[in-house]
């Protein structure tokens, strides 16, 4: 339940910018010191920012910015990473693309290859929808235009049916111990199911997602093998990436 209260305070913020305490706890049926504790909660988290009687969206996370606006920002980073992960990808291969700005310079690299390339990812579709290399598969689901891609039931019961090489995912944010984190709670179950559909998995994360931000855990099975980065993450992360045999490349 507090899950499904987190998305629907994220998704109205996101929608008005601000709502008061009174007006949140009526559309998720909810009390009102308990939307005060949740708000408590995601201020901490730095999802939102509270405000007297209410909160507004902070729109300084980048995992919940407009798409457009956060395409630029740590680019030579992201371009960096992505550069290391096309070097890992053999032609023929079947990859799944994840949302996010990094895998969207990814997609940008697999241009001319002989690849089948599976994704939720609007603008990695649209880079790659006029190669005739590349065989595309647009996966089903509701368009989310802030982050440019689909998602819902459809997308995550299509991934059932879906068997790939590799999959490449963006999140949110990296936790001291190793936890992947989202912003996003509708976002994970897309992310489980892509790394269940795969053999192996590959983190795209810059600097800035260590520790970065997410109010849900994204716990992949193990087929997570990689994270490339673009910069040391800290020692007690990379040590709980050692215990669990996860290499992480930093580029």
């Amino acid at each position: 339940m507090k899950d499904q209260r987190d998305l629907t305070i994220l998704d109205r913020l996101r929608q008005t910018r601000a709502a008061t305490v009174a007006e949140l706890a009526e559309v998720t049926g909810s009390s009102i010191a308990t939307i005060r504790r949740d708000l408590q909660r995601l201020d901490e988290a730095g999802l939102v920012r509270r405000t007297h009687g209410g909160a507004v969206i902070n729109e300084h996370v980048d995992g919940d910015a407009p798409f457009p606006s956060v395409v630029s920002h740590n680019l030579e980073a992201k371009q960096r990473i992505a550069r290391a992960a096309a070097d890992s990808i053999q032609d023929g291969q079947t990859v799944i693309l994840d949302i996010g700005t990094t895998v969207l310079q990814l997609a940008t690299l697999l241009r001319g290859r002989h690849l089948t390339v599976i994704t939720t990812n609007i603008a990695a579709f649209d880079v790659l929808r006029d190669d005739p290399a590349v065989h595309i598969v647009l996966l089903p689901g509701d368009f989310d235009s802030v982050y440019q891609s689909v998602s819902g039931h459809l997308t995550t019961e299509t991934l059932r049916l879906i068997r790939a090489d590799h999959a490449y995912l963006g999140v949110s944010g990296v936790s001291a111990a190793g936890d992947l984190r989202d912003t996003t709670i509708a976002q994970v179950p897309i992310k489980q199911a892509m790394a269940t559909a795969c053999d192996a998995v590959t983190v795209l994360a810059d600097h800035s997602k260590f520790p970065g931000t997410g109010t849900a855990r994204v716990s992949l099975p193990s087929s997570l093998v990689r994270v490339i980065t673009d910069a040391e993450p800290p020692v007690t992360t990379s040590a709980a990436f050692a215990a669990r045999s996860v290499e992480v490349l930093v580029v």
